[in-house]
């Protein structure tokens, strides 16, 4: 499909740039009337991820998937799901090992590139609950994973899931980390970088000899940080590999079913790799939207409740059936 031309008609005008634009919606939104409804979900490996749910016996669903760090409570998912929940659509929203508050049991955390865990979460979903239609909705690392899992899965999809979103994806997992790398970027290296050392901290106890933190003192750029850590606890050979297998752009030809993809072009945190227009123009499922403005996971509308990211999924979604 050719680039969608998008609607967004800009944030407030105070927030005049791609940062403000992405930090200021995280600090001062405060989505009210949301009442989730825990479930934990054994997986086939025994460890566990939490589900938080509005269940109202409705025939559509949508499953949401949180950013790096990210949890069922940030702004960007309590509006996503109230907004759903609004149209009468029931509500998942799962959070990836580790970021349900409890430390998962498993050596392994989350990552990019997991899409075994969405799959689970998915099934589970089916079985429990008699959908017509299905549709996935990622923001940042849950676009990411979101985006592998319909590539990957291609038409072997169960047959309700009705197509996706991602929304701030990093599509290209090694051009987005030199990104992280540039000095005007160090508030979001500083503050992602310092929650993972907290977990892998937790991990060295959990399992001794497993982990050598005193390698932080060799992490220089946010690659020798997946190098030494990220890749290693998650089974992959090195950076490269896990950039390689994370990346969603690498499996996005395989996708079946319409997915938009909306990156705003002064997104902090994506590089122009991300927005993989060479695909969208020849892809007939792939819809791509690069609004100008926006910032990562920002999309603030001036005197609405909601977000213009959260609009744009649910209108998409609405479109499917």
């Amino acid at each position: 499909m050719p680039l969608i031309p998008s609607a967004y008609p800009g944030p407030p005008a105070y927030q005049y740039n791609g940062h403000l634009q992405t930090i200021i919606p995280g600090l001062t939104r405060a989505v009210t009337g949301i009442a989730y409804e825990r479930e934990r979900l054994t997986l086939q490996d025994g460890d566990f991820v939490d589900l938080d749910w509005i269940n109202k016996g409705q025939n559509r669903l949508v499953i949401l998937t949180h950013g790096l760090e990210g949890d069922s409570t940030r702004q960007y998912m309590l509006g996503t799901a109230k907004l759903f929940a609004q149209q009468k659509y029931d509500v998942l929203a799962w959070n990836c090992r580790s970021c349900s508050g409890e430390m998962n049991q498993a050596f392994r955390l989350y990552n990019h590139g997991e899409i075994g865990d969405l799959g689970e979460v998915i099934a589970h979903a089916l079985q429990r609950n008699s959908y017509s239609e299905v549709v996935l909705v990622g923001y940042s690392m849950g676009g990411n994973i979101t985006l592998k899992y319909l590539g990957v899965h291609g038409n072997q999809l169960p047959n309700v899931i009705k197509g996706g979103v991602a929304i701030s994806a990093p599509t290209d997992l090694g051009a987005s980390a030199k990104l992280l790398d540039r000095p005007f970027n160090r508030f979001y290296r500083n503050r992602f970088m310092k929650k993972l050392v907290v977990k892998l901290s937790q991990k060295a106890i959990q399992f001794p000899g497993r982990l050598d933190m005193s390698k932080l003192k060799q992490v220089k750029l946010w690659r020798d940080f997946d190098e030494l850590f990220s890749a290693p606890v998650n089974s992959y050979r090195s950076a490269d590999d896990f950039y390689e297998q994370a990346s969603a752009v690498n499996f996005m030809p395989g996708i079946c079913v319409p997915t938009l993809l909306l990156n705003a072009q002064n997104d902090p945190l994506l590089s122009p790799e991300c927005s993989p227009a060479w695909l969208a123009e020849t892809h007939p499922h792939i819809f791509l939207e690069t609004p100008r403005t926006g910032g990562h996971v920002g999309f603030q509308l001036s005197g609405d409740v909601y977000t213009y990211a959260e609009r744009r999924a649910l209108s998409f979604a609405q479109n499917l059936a």
